[in-house]
């Protein structure tokens, strides 16, 4: 048996292309007692990888060259050698973009799925790990109360579709800001955010400042750049800035030289309460999140989309797609059926 994983070859440089990644294939060692093997399924593909990629100081050790591409992904135990997991089990691990990967049964990174929460590609995405991020970065950063005003960028997202729905289930007013008119109408009439506007027209700041008359209580951040800098002087006394990201920046030649979120909202004469979070400080509580997140998917008061490609081969040039914005929705990498 083979798996095949995806090896960060060299650093990129900007952009990753496609000399940044190499695909290579190995045989599966036999498992030891206390291990087990899961046949991949769906592997995940989010914004924070490429900060991974560079050698900077972070939250989590950065990458080094002949690594496994660091991600998440989700599939169903065919063998072992554990009392905890049984042959047919369904788990999401992160360990990387490969397609059969053997884990220690007490692995952290290893957590089992119950489908009742959702689909095996959801737990990637909305009932997952972004939905997670979403619903802790909202829920203990953002406190948020009914009648403020949030803003949340990418917000047809994976992230900022969900931390939208969620504010409108706590009874806030939503607006949020997407690229492209499909995406807009998507975030409005499908999600039913209050209002959603599309950066790729224009005068960002003149139509934030009339979709958010009352000004902004919650800035859920993921972008960074022109949107923080349109957001900020709209930002109440007693402003909460969730930051979880900022994917304008992530392609930067030197990200060491970027104007961050941290450094906008710094300058202001009122600086609201934000910080960076990630969502494994509440690792504790997450199969419980996971658990809400599902009970508001089958309700309905949650939706979600996926774009879907096929294949570890073109994990790369889908990461790439990512990072430009042409996902709709969580972007998923088909690995098996």
């Amino acid at each position: 048996m083979k798996n095949q994983k995806m090896l960060m070859a060299q650093r990129p440089q900007g952009e990753p292309g496609d000399d940044c990644f190499k695909l290579v294939e190995e045989d599966v060692p036999a498992l030891e007692p206390g291990q087990i093997l899961i046949k991949v399924m769906w592997l995940s593909l989010d914004p924070y990888m490429r900060g991974r990629m560079n050698d900077v100081k972070s939250y989590a050790r950065p990458l080094q060259i002949g690594d496994v591409m660091t991600g998440e992904s989700s599939g169903l135990v065919v063998d072992s050698k554990s009392d905890r997991f049984r042959v047919g089990d369904y788990v999401t691990a992160h360990m990387g973009w490969q397609t059969m990967i053997v884990a220690d049964d007490d692995e952290p990174r290893l957590m089992k799925v119950d489908l009742k929460n959702g689909t095996l590609s959801a737990h990637l995405g909305v009932v997952g790990m972004p939905g997670r991020t979403a619903y802790f970065g909202l829920m203990e950063v953002g406190k948020p109360q009914a009648g403020e005003t949030l803003v949340v960028a990418a917000a047809s997202g994976a992230v900022g579709s969900v931390v939208g729905q969620i504010a409108k289930i706590k009874g806030l007013r939503v607006v949020g800001i997407a690229g492209g008119a499909d995406k807009c109408r998507y975030v409005k009439e499908e999600l039913g955010f209050h209002e959603c506007i599309d950066y790729k027209t224009g005068n960002l700041a003149e139509k934030l400042k009339a979709a958010c008359p009352q000004g902004i209580d919650i800035y859920f951040e993921n972008v960074g750049g022109d949107v923080t800098r349109a957001v900020a002087p709209l930002l109440n006394a007693g402003a909460r800035v969730p930051v979880c990201g900022y994917i304008s920046n992530y392609n930067d030649q030197d990200i060491t030289q970027a104007e961050t979120p941290f450094h906008i909202l710094k300058k202001l004469e009122h600086v609201p309460e934000h910080r960076f979070f990630v969502v494994t400080e509440w690792q504790d509580q997450w199969q419980a999140a996971t658990e809400q997140l599902g009970e508001w998917v089958s309700s309905g008061k949650i939706k979600y989309r996926e774009s879907v490609g096929d294949g570890l081969a073109n994990a790369p040039e889908l990461f790439r797609g990512l990072l430009r914005g042409r996902n709709f929705g969580k972007q998923l990498v088909r690995i098996a059926d």
